[in-house]
């Protein structure tokens, strides 16, 4: 069986902030015009006006994504400062209130607003997208796709873990590593994607909700895993965005590496054992409660294990991909994400600015500062 291409694009959704106050401003109409006339489809306003949404190209490989993850970065950091803004990649603003915001005034959007209401007006949170293609398989009675599907799922809560980026909430600790999934769990249609026993399962209960007009398209399903409406393609949207890119460019990589490694085993007709969707929820919902610095549960062993030696794991079980796939080197900065995600070093700064003697709201200003230094880190 030919190898699917594994070509890997990567969504990322960054808010703009004043780097004297650290408050939220919405996007200037010459800000956005300056950023399509540099970056075509490649960047895109997002429901609020605070946010930008970019897009890589599709890529080959991690260090072609790197090349054009940077352009962009670079790109809306140097048009930003135009306009005295800088971006941050964080999945909430340790401070804002969403009730001050406003949303893009589109056709889309203006729709999601009739149709959702306050559940969509709370949207306050930026969320990091990966597509891993894997052919044209769309006329397959079973595509890879759908079977790829049912099997990564045990895999998402990992990646939440390692991505969480959003422990504050409106200026206060929420406890959670990723507030951004309580928010976004609100919305219909989210959560873990449902075992659909076959592909046509799937787009019948897609064409179910499109010809009752419930929904214009699968667009507007948004699960943690879905198959893309657009591309042949995975879309992995668990993960909160990351405020460092090479940290972004390592989940990357981990997804793209997963689909192989699910492709490898199915090509030699294996496959990763199945959990009931009950179990791998539970997961889950450690990852958003605690990211890294409690265990995740090994089903097999029948164990919570520390998420540093479930990563060890990880890397055995992908290191032969990695190797194919030219990004050993990003896998291995797994080890460094699963000791310390962005939550952790935002409760860090947070505590630092603490015992400095810094009032509340200048300790959540220096969680911010944090976040446009790790912007611009890799940059």
């Amino acid at each position: 069986m030919p190898s699917p291409p594994f070509t890997i694009g990567i969504e990322e959704e960054y808010l703009l902030v004043d780097p004297e106050t650290c408050a939220l401003v919405e996007a200037p109409e010459a800000l956005m015009a300056a950023l399509t006339d540099d970056l075509g489809s490649q960047v895109s306003p997002e429901f609020l006006q605070c946010q930008v949404e970019i897009g890589t190209r599709p890529c080959a490989t991690i260090d072609e994504a790197r090349a054009d993850l940077t352009h962009l970065r670079r790109t809306v950091s140097q048009r930003a400062s135009e306009h005295g803004l800088v971006p941050i990649a964080a999945s909430c603003h340790p401070l804002a209130d969403w009730t001050e915001q406003h949303h893009t005034r589109k056709d889309r959007y203006d729709q999601l607003d009739r149709d959702l209401g306050s559940v969509v007006r709370r949207m306050l949170i930026c969320g990091m997208h990966v597509h891993v293609g894997l052919g044209d398989d769309a006329r397959d009675t079973d595509p890879l796709r759908a079977d790829l599907m049912r099997q990564a799922s045990y895999f998402l809560p990992h990646l939440l873990a390692l991505s969480t980026s959003s422990p504050f909430w409106q200026g206060r600790d929420t406890g959670l590593a990723s507030w951004r999934i309580s928010v976004f769990d609100n919305l219909p249609r989210t959560g873990l994607p449902p075992q659909f026993p076959a592909w046509q399962d799937f787009e019948r209960s897609v064409a179910l909700l499109v010809d009752l007009g419930v929904i214009e398209d699968a667009t507007k399903i948004w699960w943690d895993l879905r198959p893309s409406s657009r591309f042949p393609t995975l879309e992995t949207r668990i993960m909160d965005v990351q405020p460092r890119l090479e940290h972004a460019l390592t989940l990357a990589a981990v997804n793209q590496c997963l689909m192989r490694m699910l492709w490898r085993l199915r090509v030699r007709n294996q496959r990763w054992r199945h959990y009931d969707p009950f179990l791998v929820a539970e997961n889950r919902w450690r990852a958003q409660r605690y990211g890294t610095t409690e265990g995740l549960i090994d089903f097999g062993r029948g164990e919570i294990v520390p998420v540093p030696e479930l990563v060890e794991e990880l890397i055995d079980l992908l290191e032969e991909d990695a190797g194919v796939l030219q990004c050993t080197e990003a896998l291995y900065r797994t080890r460094e994400m699963a000791q310390a995600t962005s939550a952790t070093r935002q409760r860090a700064a947070h505590a630092g600015a603490a015992r400095t003697g810094a009032d509340p709201e200048a300790q959540m200003r220096a969680v911010v500062t944090h976040l446009i230094e790790e912007f611009h880190a890799d940059l």
